[in-house]
């Protein structure tokens, strides 16, 4: 029999449990680095050293953290139910809790790809986590981080677009549902399946969306109490 399908929509606090810091709330890397100058097109063509430092220094943070419960919890409802994730981090925290499935639509903190082809895509191993201007790929072509910028198309949205419209259930964690085109995916499920939204300070929503007002971790063993 086959299993219905469950999408979820993750933010950055699905990851702030494991100690990832985000970059919009209170305190978080906007408040550090100006935006414009570390995560978009033109600050990259301005200042690659500054980019290149920038996405070095999440990195190292990034192989020191451990998915948290909630990353397991979506592996969890493997058991029940057939799990899409649609990402907006860039950690691999999902793929490391063991979720068979992840769609990311800002890209990929682990991987860099070369300049001249975007289709050149190179995943960096915890001990050569370091990219700069000098760094070439294996073709002699420089590099740059696989993640999209400000000013730049999200080449996955498409996909995702079509992920959503099939869903028999929709669950949004950890999102501001601020951030566009991502934060539009939720329009795109199909009238009348349940939708969960699981978030300490949630987004106004409408009258159909289930709010659980707790963390990720939290939120997600309501979610399985709820579910399985």
């Amino acid at each position: 029999m086959k299993k219905p399908l469950l999408v979820v929509l993750t933010g950055a606090g699905m990851s702030a449990e494991s100690g990832i810091a985000t970059f919009r709330d209170s305190g978080g890397l906007w408040d550090t680095y100006p935006v414009m100058d570390v995560a978009s097109h033109d600050g990259f063509v301005r200042n690659p050293s500054l980019v290149h430092e920038f996405y070095n220094k999440r990195r190292h943070e990034l192989v020191k953290a451990k998915p948290n419960s909630g990353h397991l919890a979506l592996v969890e409802l493997e058991k029940f139910y057939d799990v899409e994730v649609i990402t907006q981090n860039v950690d691999d925290l999902h793929e490391r809790a063991g979720s068979a499935s992840v769609l990311h639509l800002h890209g990929e903190l682990m991987k860099i790809r070369s300049l001249a082809d975007p289709e050149r895509i190179y995943t960096l191993e915890p001990d050569n986590l370091d990219t700069s201007v000098e760094s070439r790929d294996p073709y002699g072509d420089p590099v740059r981080p696989h993640i999209v910028f400000f000013q730049e198309a999200v080449p996955n949205i498409e996909p995702a677009i079509g992920i959503v419209e099939r869903a028999d259930v929709l669950v949004i964690i950890g999102t501001s549902m601020a951030v566009y085109p991502a934060a539009g995916l939720a329009g795109y499920a199909r009238r009348g399946i349940p939708v969960y939204y699981i978030d300490p300070n949630p987004a106004p929503v409408s009258d159909n969306v289930t709010v659980i007002r707790q963390t990720a971790t939290e939120g997600l063993q309501t979610l399985l109490h709820i579910l399985t």
